[in-house]
């Protein structure tokens, strides 16, 4: 009876290692759409902390498969970037279920040219 229960213990060990890498080679997240969402509601910003702190937000997804599609969440943000009720931000969502999302990464500037070297 033993051996069977570490037989199973070892099993589920080698699923939860192995899960990620199965979900990276069938690309989850790949298939994702752009979207916009439209605040609605947000938790109020913290008080005298700095860093990541849990927000609660809901709002509405448009994009190529919903419209207006009503979600809600309880994400990390920082807090100099917390949300506001009425702002537009850019997310991901999955085709096949919109109640899974993420806002999208932001944009990473170009760095600049090089200075001019004069001879």
């Amino acid at each position: 009876m033993v051996e069977f229960g570490i037989l199973l213990l070892l099993v589920g060990a080698l699923v939860v290692v192995a899960a990620p890498w199965i979900r990276r080679r069938r690309g989850i997240g790949n298939d994702w759409l752009a979207g916009t969402m439209l605040v609605t509601g947000v938790s109020p910003r913290p008080d005298g902390v700095e860093g990541e702190q849990f927000v609660t937000i809901t709002g509405v997804i448009s994009g190529p498969t919903v419209n207006e599609y009503t979600v809600y969440a309880r994400i990390a943000v920082d807090v100099n970037d917390w949300p506001t009720m009425g702002q537009l931000h850019p997310v991901m969502y999955s085709p096949k279920n919109a109640d899974n999302w993420r806002f999208a990464p932001q944009e990473v500037p170009p760095p600049p040219p090089p200075p001019a070297q004069g001879y």
